[in-house]
């Protein structure tokens, strides 16, 4: 059984670091579940202009080999490495600048109203202007506009729009 995924993904975080610097690369997110019987260890990964099918078949054959090595997990698994896809999820400080200018939807953990519409919600989409001093600012694309500044502690999940 597997006790603390946290500190299983760091590990294969740490493991996965130097095949992603020497290929390019960068972790944009990493996931360990269980789907009925069966454990899947799922790696996100991205660079400048886009992943191939080829840069995650060469990554998931290095990543493989260093997991067998090491014996980071016990149990039976089946290792998947893909593209973030088109609504990739913002993790990073610097994704925030590198994506800035870009359409975004982001959900809060609660309900809030940080531009005074007299009604609270928790989603919030428009074009990503920055994070600054742990605010994320999103001017919004609705009817009546307006800058929001989100507090990143208070953001579930943010990720590009390609619906935009």
């Amino acid at each position: 059984m597997l006790k603390d995924r946290a500190t299983l993904l760091e590990r294969v975080r740490q493991l996965a670091q130097p095949v992603l610097e020497q290929n390019g690369l960068e972790l944009v997110d990493s996931e360990l579940v269980q789907q009925g019987r069966s454990w899947f260890l799922r790696l996100f990964i991205d660079k400048a202009g886009g992943v191939t099918l080829d840069d995650c078949a060469d990554f998931s054959r290095e990543l493989d080999t260093l997991l067998d090595v090491e014996e980071v997990l016990s149990v039976a698994y089946r290792l998947e490495v893909s593209s973030p896809g088109l609504d990739r999820p913002l993790k990073r400080p610097q994704d925030f600048e590198r994506f800035r200018g870009e359409p975004v939807r982001l959900k809060t953990h609660q309900l809030l109203d940080p531009d005074g519409r007299g009604h609270q919600r928790k989603t919030f989409s428009g074009i990503l202007l920055g994070l600054e001093d742990g605010l994320v600012r999103v001017q919004q694309t609705d009817r009546k506009g307006g800058v929001v500044a989100l507090p990143l502690a208070d953001i579930e999940k943010i990720h590009l729009d390609p619906q935009f």
